[in-house]
């Protein structure tokens, strides 16, 4: 007597969880073929149709916008912030904090083949994301690099574009850890924690020198002191 054996229920998605499913597969799909990829492709690795994506996200700029939210701000964390801020640390110690827990988020695949492939598209994910940074992170480095090296608060003297710019020196030597490895497909040799340490220390170095220059004021007389001996 045979016996026969009915194929597989198949688990229907909540609309939720359906939704999730799409820009999960969403953002493998732009990491992997740049943001040109086309929608038709995403529902046929996804196994659905092309009218079920556009069911959960209008247009494929609500969900390039989605991918941004879900990659970029949902990734975001408060410690990056709260840290800068806490004086009760020595600032080198503090970026180097920031910068290692911040390499665990913005150096994976997605993170950077996604901002890269955005760049290249001009899409806005690029634009929006770097607002972000440069007022939660950059500029209150920038603040409390004047408090750490004696310098004029902002209420004195005003942030300057070229301040701004040498903070950004840390994230570009970052990132560019990233890029080695997930664009340039060269492998990043040694620990990349102690190449942040080493990123941060030369900035320092670099900054207690150069900043007072953007500035035009004189360096503390402790800082030229530590630069004579």
């Amino acid at each position: 007597m045979s016996t026969k054996h009915s194929a597989p229920r198949k688990t229907r998605l909540s609309g939720p969880e359906r939704e999730q499913q799409i820009l999960r597969g969403a953002v493998e799909f732009f990491s992997e073929v740049g943001m040109g990829g086309d929608t038709r492709e995403l529902a046929r690795r996804l196994g659905v149709t092309q009218s079920l994506i556009y069911k959960y996200f209008p247009n494929k700029d609500a969900l390039i916008d989605r991918v941004y939210q879900e990659v970029y701000l949902g990734r975001w964390n408060p410690f990056w912030e709260s840290v800068i801020r806490d004086r009760s640390i020595p600032l080198e110690e503090r970026l180097v904090s920031l910068y290692i827990e911040y390499s665990k988020v913005a150096l994976t695949r997605d993170w950077v083949r996604i901002f890269m492939f955005s760049g290249l598209r001009g899409e806005s994910i690029n634009k929006k994301y770097l607002e972000v940074l440069r007022r939660r992170i950059l500029e209150p480095i920038a603040l409390e690099l004047r408090h750490a090296l004696q310098l004029p608060d902002v209420k004195t003297l005003p942030l300057k574009t070229a301040e701004i710019e040498l903070v950004w020196s840390i994230n570009a030597r970052v990132f560019y850890f990233g890029q080695r490895r997930w664009i340039f497909d060269v492998p990043i040799e040694g620990d990349v924690n102690e190449m942040i340490r080493l990123t941060i220390a030369h900035f320092m170095a670099g900054a207690r020198v150069v900043l007072p220059q953007i500035l035009g004021v004189a360096a503390p007389a402790k800082a030229r002191t530590k630069k004579r001996g």
